[in-house]
């Protein structure tokens, strides 16, 4: 989302246009515009930090077209991610796409384009308060679609060696870290948060029964999401 935001120009000058108008709808237009313009160098100036860059580019903007066409495929069976019920993933990838395609115009246009699905869900999303959830609403793991399994294949093929890199950096202390992504050499400022969240994720995997850890390993097996567990 970062990256679409500020990479383009036509997506950076909307982005800094709506965020100071947003603060101060009467700012005067000689000040909106010299905000804008600080603004928008600094927000630039820290693509480098997400690993937005060059060589990432087509990486980043590949990725996200195949995680559209995922969805699409995904929310043609099933209205959420793990049922009939929005989850803690449906809550968290909504943030994201909240923005990719109701905020900035570049990600928005490929969206309409891609995953008519996935712009719906994202207005269903918004607001669910006539939803009453039970659990009987939740899809087994055992009868999960496939299309499940094509989403984790992404989130293996691109995030996976993501956090791992950042994880082993966190333990040796290091600044930075470098990885392989998807045929590209990928370097980012290491954060600790991620490598806590890729230890609250053991955490949850371990706490599971053997039974349900073994239906969680044959769900995962395959996709590379497998590779994040026993770290």
């Amino acid at each position: 989302m970062f990256h679409y935001r500020w990479h383009r120009e036509v997506d950076a000058d909307n982005a800094a246009t709506i965020l100071v108008t947003s603060a101060d709808v009467t700012v005067p237009p000689d000040e909106l515009s010299a905000i804008k313009q600080m603004f928008t160098q600094r927000q630039v100036g820290r693509l480098h930090v997400v690993g937005s860059n060059a060589t990432t580019t087509p990486i980043i903007e590949a990725s996200y077209i195949r995680l559209l066409k995922a969805l699409e495929g995904h929310f043609e069976r099933q209205p959420f991610l793990l049922g009939c019920r929005p989850g803690a993933g449906d809550f968290a990838i909504y943030g994201q796409f909240s923005q990719l395609v109701g905020y900035d115009p570049t990600p928005r246009a490929i969206a309409h384009e891609v995953s008519p699905r996935t712009v719906g869900w994202v207005n269903q999303m918004e607001d669910e308060s006539g939803l009453e959830p039970q659990e009987s609403d939740w899809t087994s793991i055992e009868q999960l679609p496939d299309s499940l399994r094509v989403l984790l294949g992404e989130i293996g093929r691109v995030y996976v060696p993501a956090q791992l890199a950042n994880a082993e950096a966190v333990h040796r202390s290091e600044k930075t870290w470098e990885a392989q992504i998807d045929g590209a050499t990928w370097t980012q400022r290491t954060f600790p948060y991620q490598a806590k969240c890729l230890g609250w994720i053991n955490q949850e995997y371990r706490a599971l029964g053997e039974v349900d850890r073994g239906r969680v390993d044959r769900l995962l097996d395959g996709t590379g999401c497998e590779k994040l567990l026993g770290n």
